[in-house]
Formats: C-alpha cells, structure tokens, sequence
C-alpha cells in the first residue's frame, strides 16, 4: 500500500476539516505561486514550517521529501544562473552567471519549499481515501473522485506484477544492460504491464458491477464543522490577504 506516515496524529492540524484543509492547501499554493516578492516568499515559507509544527510532524520524514524536491531544484541551480541573459554577476572561466538567473532561482526554490511543506502539513496529514470523499463533499466530479480512489487501491497491485514481471525475467537470466535486447525486455514489460492492467480493471468492474456499484462511493464518516474549524478557517484567510497584502505593498 501507499507509506503514509503523515496521516497518525492528534494535531490541531489533523482535527481540522478535511475539506478546509483541501481548500485552504489549494487557495495558499496559487497565492505563493503568484507571488514574485522576496518578502512574500520568505513569509510563506515561515508559514509553511508553521504549519509543519502545528501539525507535529516527524522532522526527519518532512526533510527526506524536501530532500527529493532540491535534489531536482538543483539542477535548475546549475542551469538557470548560466543560460539566463541578463546582467553578469560574476564569471569563471568561460561561464558567466547571471544575476536574472540567481533571482530566478531563488524564488523557485523558496515558492516549491514553501508550497511543499504546506501540502504535507494540510494534505499528506489525510489518508487519500478521506481526502477523496473530502473531494467529494466539495463537489468535485465524481470521476476523477473515483479516478483518485481507484489508482490508491490499485496502484500496488500493479507496482506487484511488475516485480512478477522483473522476477521471471531474472530467473531467465536477464541482466540489464546499454543493447537492443535489454531496451525490447523492458518494452516488453511495459506492454504486458498494459494489458494486465486492463485485464484487471475489467475484472474489478465486473465485481463491482455484482455487488451493486452505481457509480457512487459512500464514506462512512461524516464531516462537520467545529468552533476550531471556523477559526482555522479565519486564521487561514487572514494569511492568504496578508501575503496578497504583503505582495502588493512591495509591488506598488
């Protein structure tokens, strides 16, 4: 199944509204990523690590999934400062860095930081089966409702035929590497990946279809809202305009 080692805790987070936490996660991500000001961003990302304290996360799992995003940022470290025109801030040798391309680096780096931590606090802190009825409660389509509900319980099953798959080839002696042969092996084990997958969701809809499924998943716990939720609520309105807030004065 899915590792989800966010999703234990008695927080004020993790009391939240699941529905409140969705919106207010989405709502804050378009307002960091809109914004362009150093100051906007540094304060997002202070918020963010709230967050992440509010939440009472396990430090060290938070930093391995910041890890992951920066190792990707970094190439941008390596690319932009070098390919972006601009105003030369310092060279080395024959490579010039650019002071646009430092800028711009730096402010996907703190919107990705801040933006990330803020979806494990508010998001990963729900399993994905209450985040998908909480999409439902919101009246998201139903189908990609269904879409997000199915691939989480799916997903590993498919994740199991391909070590089925890895597992027959290397009894036959199969050894990656750089020829044709190893290129039309791992061809081969996407399309039977393919058709497995197809097989299998067929004989998951026929099952569905004998115990009654109408296109309709019910959830067993009902969501409400508390005092706590209204001033969470609050709280996290009160944030999103005071960036917007923060990020017009330094415009203007």
């Amino acid at each position: 199944m899915i590792h989800e080692p966010f999703v234990i805790g008695n927080s004020l987070v993790h009391r939240t509204d699941p529905r409140l936490r969705l919106v207010f996660a989405t709502a804050y991500s378009f307002a960091v990523a809109l914004s362009n000001q150093f100051p906007t961003l540094i304060a997002a990302l202070v918020i963010s690590f709230l967050l992440i304290g509010l939440a009472r996360l396990n430090l060290r799992e938070v930093a391995g999934r910041l890890a992951i995003v920066n190792g990707l940022i970094l190439f941008l470290w390596v690319a932009l400062p070098l390919t972006f025109e601009g105003e030369p801030l310092f060279t080395v040798g024959p490579l010039t860095v650019t002071r646009p391309g430092v800028v711009l680096s730096a402010k996907i780096t703190l919107k990705s930081n801040a933006i990330l931590l803020a979806f494990i606090a508010l998001i990963a802190t729900s399993s994905l089966a209450t985040l998908g009825h909480a999409m439902n409660r919101l009246h998201i389509p139903e189908k990609i409702v269904h879409l997000l509900l199915l691939t989480y319980r799916y997903v590993f099953v498919i994740e199991q035929e391909y070590l089925r798959l890895l597992r027959a080839a290397k009894i036959r002696c199969f050894r990656p590497k750089t020829d044709m042969h190893t290129y039309r092996t791992y061809a081969y084990f996407i399309g039977m990946l393919f058709v497995r997958a197809s097989a299998r969701a067929d004989r998951v809809h026929q099952a569905m279809l004998c115990r009654g499924f109408k296109g309709k998943f019910y959830c067993l716990s009902e969501f409400s809202f508390t005092r706590t939720d209204f001033l969470w609520a609050a709280v996290m309105t009160g944030t999103i305009i005071g960036l917007e807030i923060l990020e017009w004065i330094k415009i203007t």
